[in-house]
């Protein structure tokens, strides 16, 4: 496992040493770019940012954000859907709240979705320029492993010197040649939220994260949905038991998951769409959403002729200090095909710019990476998986605790969901986690700090927590572990 306390020196031999007059030029103003942005400008180098789609990038403009706000708003849906045991009812009939007995309006919705895009993306810009970094509206390429060619909105050209560039480009949404994008009917996930009406059915082809939070989301606001998914189960790569809890709520919600069943294309018809299946039987909607992953924005980047190796998959080879193949050119997000996380383009562009302007910086530890998939339930993940314990890659014990006992649950209605606990058999040291729950994505924490810093089992034990409380069962779980040692 990779060593958390190791740092990795800067290489003094390309740039000078920070508070020396340093130019950076940073291609793309996504997380991976803008946190890089303000970490150079913050160590006093003099900063330039270029950005064609809108400062945030995808993001925040047509992934994260947006689709996180969507969902929020189907949370409070199926929040409300889900409360007949509470003892909510409708004031005029006395009638349990039911899913059908619900309605939402996408056009309002869809306006606060791209209007909280734009103000967050009005806030980065705002603080880049208080930070004193010159944000450039135009699309950036290298002219050379030092220079940047900027073609702006103007028309203009211009060429940047630069001491340091990083390449935070992101990537786009996958597109099938017998299915493309139409913005009306047939749509990839930055196209949701020109909607006005809700989809009366509509089709995702794609199992994976986008797909399935898409799935889950449209089908609390009242959608149809019909998954398409190519694996034999939901979110494949994800924990067994998160993606089993998750496909039981779909069918008990009623999503239509049509497992083993790969999309060949789609069509509009007069008034919907149609997708065939590679074994030719065709699935009838109103809308169909093509969730198959992203490919990053690298071509006509003048990689080549900087010098700069690229994956067969047309991703940036990076190490784990964002360092490409060039000395001096850097590279964060999406574009490196390392974790397609914003919070790890964030993690990389900071990573990247310590590096490069003098400072010894430990280097991204995939083992420490959190990440969340906002379903309902969500679910979260750090550390190692069960999978590699299952197949002899790491030894360490599991510890599972549902939340049915737990009683902060119960009083919300909470009757799914669990947490897992992966430690390591001899030392009791915590390597890994599972949380499946309302709000799972702000319960990892706590196991993300114990796997960062070695926490044991036995320590999570001790720790003093609410009750009643969700997180009682994140320390509830680990007991069972010092029970089995008998230590305390």
């Amino acid at each position: 496992m990779d060593d958390p306390s190791t740092a990795i020196p800067a290489d003094p031999r390309r740039v000078p040493r920070c508070g020396d007059d340093v130019q950076v030029v940073i291609i793309g103003g996504g997380p991976g770019g803008y946190e890089a942005a303000l970490t150079a400008a913050r160590q006093g180098a003099r900063t330039t940012l270029v950005e064609d789609r809108g400062v945030g990038g995808a993001a925040v403009l047509t992934d994260v954000v947006p689709s996180k706000t969507l969902i929020a708003t189907a949370e409070v849906l199926d929040l409300v859907a889900g409360s007949r045991e509470l003892g909510i009812r409708d004031a005029d009939d006395g009638a349990a709240p039911t899913a059908e007995t619900l309605d939402v309006d996408l056009d309002a919705v869809n306006t606060r979705v791209r209007r909280l895009a734009d103000a967050q993306s009005a806030d980065i810009r705002q603080s880049l320029v208080a930070a004193g970094v010159e944000v450039l509206d135009g699309r950036g390429r290298l002219d050379g492993p030092d220079r940047v060619e900027v073609s702006g909105a103007d028309g203009e050209t211009r060429v940047l010197e630069a001491d340091v560039i990083l390449l935070a480009v992101g990537a786009r949404p996958r597109e099938l040649g017998t299915a493309p994008f139409d913005g009306e009917r047939i749509l990839n996930w930055t196209q949701l939220y020109s909607l006005q009406e809700l989809p009366e059915h509509l089709i995702v082809v794609g199992s994976g994260v986008t797909g399935a939070e898409f799935a889950s989301a449209y089908r609390a606001l009242g959608s149809e949905v019909t998954l398409v998914s190519s694996r034999e189960k939901v979110l494949p790569g994800t924990d067994a038991d998160a993606a089993d809890v998750l496909e039981d709520a779909f069918a008990r919600r009623g999503v239509t998951v049509r497992s083993r069943s790969r999309a060949a294309g789609a069509r509009r018809t007069a008034d919907g769409v149609v997708v065939t299946l590679t074994s030719g039987e065709e699935i009838e909607g109103s809308h169909a959403l093509m969730a198959l992953g992203g490919i990053p924005w690298t071509s006509d980047l003048g990689l080549f002729t900087a010098g700069v190796r690229v994956r067969e998959s047309g991703h940036i080879e990076t190490d784990r200090v964002s360092r490409t193949s060039v000395r001096g050119i850097y590279a964060a997000g999406d574009c490196t095909g390392v974790y397609p996380l914003a919070s790890v383009a964030a993690m990389q562009g900071r990573i990247a710019m310590h590096h490069a302007l003098g400072e010894a910086v430990s280097p991204l530890i995939a083992a420490q990476v959190s990440s969340a998939i906002f379903t309902s339930p969500e679910i979260a993940v750090v550390g190692v998986s069960e999978q590699e314990v299952a197949s002899g890659q790491v030894r360490a014990e599991v510890l599972m605790l549902g939340l049915e006992t737990n009683p902060r649950a119960k009083m919300q209605g909470i009757d799914e969901g669990f947490v897992k606990l992966l430690v390591r058999p001899d030392s009791h040291t915590v390597l890994g986690a599972v949380v499946v729950a309302p709000r799972a994505s702000e319960l990892i924490l706590p196991y993300t700090l114990a796997v960062a810093h070695r926490l044991t089992a036995e320590q999570l034990a001790g720790t003093s927590t609410v009750y009643p409380s969700l997180t009682g069962s994140l320390a509830e779980v680990a007991r069972q572990k010092v029970l089995a040692g008998g230590s305390a």
